[in-house]
């Protein structure tokens, strides 16, 4: 008797597996808006050294489009090499159809880069340039990184375009850090829908022909997250693989802040017994706010989860594996901006081999990395760091990422000590020193010229009733418009 019921106990179980894997996948689809698509080939590709010349491969084999989707392009030696690329293409007869973000653009390629570009034959659109009627529509972003050709073949990354992510041997300066992968078969026709998406946001549509659906290339599940402002579906996404975790969960982020609610499902998993890693950068393109970065580490180490910093020049990679089958690359970093304010773009694979495959990356880049601990007093230090790469910031990337990540985790300090929610950490504390001996000056000089508060203040104030002015005469003429016509 006493056997029998243990045999249908481990029947039992061995039944609820699909159960709870179809549950999960369900669960998954939902959070993200993005269905599990099979029968794919995916390939990882690590630092530019091997993602540029994939990416060029592709655009210098393409027969009929090209689409390029990068929040910035440089022109230097390696943003020249892709746009030659792009224009030869074009002057072919292929349509190239190119999208860079306006803001992660500026300073990094002239109006003359772009207008080469054009008159080549390129189609070039700049995402969300400042408008006078928007004056509060700057923080939107376009911050994919993703290349699509024919419908054959696409990438999703990490990485811009720039010599930075090539480094300098030269002058000693090694490659940036950075993961995409190349994704053959169905899910192609997703990451061009995204495309699409984005490029009809900018002015008229991309030509309504699909053309064949990929052919299967391979036994990969997938999904493509393409997220837009205000959507939040890699945010709930990665809170709920926090939630579903039951062995590992190891992360790699460029320009993490993670919100309260995030932080929170981490510290969870990790008391729950999952082993939680978090790499991160150790040198930063803005050296002043690495302050700011690391005053989020302590919440994490109190509940066991641990912390590296890269010890080479810039940790630029988005990327996560979770157990033995889920792994996300792509251009998500784990804070606000990227999961509210912008357009990102993620590849999500449910694969065993595809995982494994991550999860040995992950710990080679652990080889290079420095784990940050809590000493017998519980003060957060580094044992044995080596001496950091010098780092190279012409041209970088993510930078402001990373201000976003710093200006929310002040904010967090200076909300803590205005409420007396929490005890703030020495990090903490010295934030909201140099805050309040920053407003204390702001209030003398206020006080003592009032005009240098009032002046912007009317300024602002009259472009703002300008601005819904101006969007309201447009909408009500758009209105008469379509009433006339219809």
């Amino acid at each position: 008797m006493m056997r029998r019921r243990a045999e249908r106990t481990v029947w039992d179980e061995q039944a609820a597996v699909p159960q709870m894997r179809d549950l999960a996948a369900r669960a998954f689809s939902r959070a993200a808006g993005a269905p599990l698509i099979d029968g794919n080939g995916v390939r990882i590709l690590k630092d530019a050294g091997e993602n540029f010349p994939a990416w060029l491969a592709a655009i210098r084999k393409a027969r009929h489009c090209i689409h390029f989707e990068s929040y910035f392009i440089v022109d230097d030696a390696a943003g020249r090499e892709f746009a030659e690329a792009l224009a030869a293409k074009a002057g072919e007869g292929v349509a190239v159809r190119v999208i860079y973000d306006w803001f992660g653009n500026f300073g990094k390629a002239s109006r003359g880069f772009w207008q080469r570009l054009q008159s080549a034959g390129v189609e070039v659109r700049c995402y969300n340039p400042p408008r006078f009627d928007s004056p509060f529509a700057w923080p939107s972003r376009d911050h994919r990184k993703m290349l699509e050709v024919d419908g054959e073949v696409a990438f999703i990354s990490g990485l811009c375009v720039g010599s930075v992510w090539l480094g300098d041997p030269a002058k000693g300066i090694a490659p940036w850090r950075d993961t995409g992968v190349e994704i053959r078969g169905p899910a192609v026709a997703e990451v061009r829908r995204a495309f699409a998406r984005a490029w009809s946001s900018m002015g008229s549509a991309l030509p309504d022909n699909p053309g064949v659906a990929p052919a299967p290339a391979g036994d990969v599940s997938l999904r493509i997250v393409a997220s837009e402002p205000s959507t939040a579906g890699m945010l709930r996404l990665d809170q709920l693989v926090a939630a579903l975790a039951r062995h590992r969960l190891w992360l790699t982020d460029a320009y993490y802040a993670g919100t309260a609610s995030y932080v929170q499902a981490l510290k969870a998993a990790a008391r729950d017994g999952v082993d939680v890693r978090l790499l991160v950068p150790g040198a930063t393109d803005i050296p002043l706010l690495r302050p700011v970065t690391r005053s989020g580490y302590r919440a994490l180490l109190e509940a066991g989860i641990r912390v590296f910093e890269w010890n080479g020049s810039m940790l630029h990679a988005k990327t996560a594996v979770m157990d033995d089958r889920w792994a996300r690359v792509g251009s998500t970093n784990l804070n606000v901006a990227s999961w509210l304010g912008n357009c990102e773009l993620d590849a999500v694979i449910e694969d065993a081999s595809f995982a494994s495959e991550m999860a040995r990356m992950y710990e080679e880049d652990l080889g290079n990395a420095t784990e940050i601990v809590l000493d017998a007093k519980h003060r957060m230090r580094s044992p044995g760091a080596p001496h950091r790469v010098r780092f190279q910031t012409s041209g970088g990337g993510g930078s402001t990422g990373r201000v976003a990540a710093g200006a929310m985790r002040l904010g967090r300090a200076v909300g803590a000590a205005l409420t007396d929610r929490r005890v703030l950490d020495a990090v903490e504390a010295r934030m909201t020193m140099g805050t309040g001996l920053a407003l204390l000056v702001a209030a003398l000089v206020f006080a003592i010229f009032p005009h240098a508060l009032a002046y912007p203040l009317a300024a602002i104030a009259a472009w703002v009733g300008i601005a819904l002015l101006s969007r309201s005469y447009r909408l009500r003429r758009d209105r008469k418009r379509g009433d006339r016509l219809g």
